[in-house]
């Protein structure tokens, strides 16, 4: 495992149509750096140029040239690049192995898996607060539809979940009935998100609402929270949605 500080780097200049033992020569420089517990390694492939006998080598989309230059790159300290010098220089060939001396600000890390962990939003009990947006599906925010630009607010703000309904038919300020038609999907249907979290967190969101919807409707309920039952997500996985649970208002 490398540790920072001062250390080198190893490049190696190969052809990629080079061989050792019949066997592709970066293969085989790869498994022995693998085999010797090098911390490492990459294989760049390049799309042009020449090597010591000076013939220009470059990739076209018609052929793919099996002679193009490959460099092979790695960063280890000193002692244990002197320890597989020799070998290297056999299994380079002809190639050329080139040794920069460097520093090692920060060495890689294995990742370990992350233990699941729950925020502190899902021990919410008793009371709380039901927010309802009230938007139209054609409402923009920022060139992006309105009813998502408002839930990637929410996520970003820590709010514990939101919940986003399309209506099948509805009026609103304006009286204009909107609905779908079983050969036609208005663009302008009512869109309705719900979400369900603490009074302080609602109300620390409740300015940037006022902000982004211009024209709608914005209401906030009290709720007793009965059950909030979540299964156990991955980082990557989108947070339980509000509503999961059965409520009471």
């Amino acid at each position: 495992m490398l540790n920072a500080g001062k250390a080198v780097k190893v490049s190696i200049y190969l052809s990629e149509g080079s061989t050792h033992h019949g066997v592709p020569t970066y293969s085989s420089i790869i498994d022995f750096l693998f085999y010797r517990g090098i911390s490492g390694a990459t294989v760049l492939k390049g799309i042009a140029g020449f090597g010591a006998d000076h013939h220009m080598h470059s990739a076209s989309f018609v052929e793919i040239s099996d002679h193009l230059p490959l460099k092979i790159e790695f960063i280890e300290s000193r002692e244990k690049v002197d320890e597989l010098l020799g070998k290297l220089e056999e299994l380079a060939g002809t190639g050329m192995i080139e040794i920069q001396e460097t520093t090692v600000a920060k060495p890689a890390q294995i990742s370990k898996p992350k233990k699941a962990t729950l925020p502190a939003h899902l021990k919410i009990e008793g009371k709380a607060k039901m927010m309802r947006i009230y938007v139209g599906e054609a409402d923009r925010w920022k060139d992006k539809p309105l009813h998502t630009a408002l839930v990637e607010a929410m996520r970003a703000n820590d709010i514990a979940g939101v919940t986003v309904y399309r209506g099948i038919l509805g009026y609103g300020a304006h009286r204009r009935i909107h609905k779908d038609k079983a050969l036609h999907l208005s663009h302008d249907s009512s869109i309705m998100l719900s979400v369900i979290d603490t009074e302080e967190k609602l109300q620390s969101f409740l300015p940037l609402v006022g902000q982004m919807v211009e024209e709608g409707l914005v209401v906030l309920s009290d709720v007793d929270i009965i059950k909030y039952s979540y299964r156990p997500l991955d980082a990557e996985q989108n947070a339980p949605q509000a509503g999961s649970g059965t409520i009471q208002g």
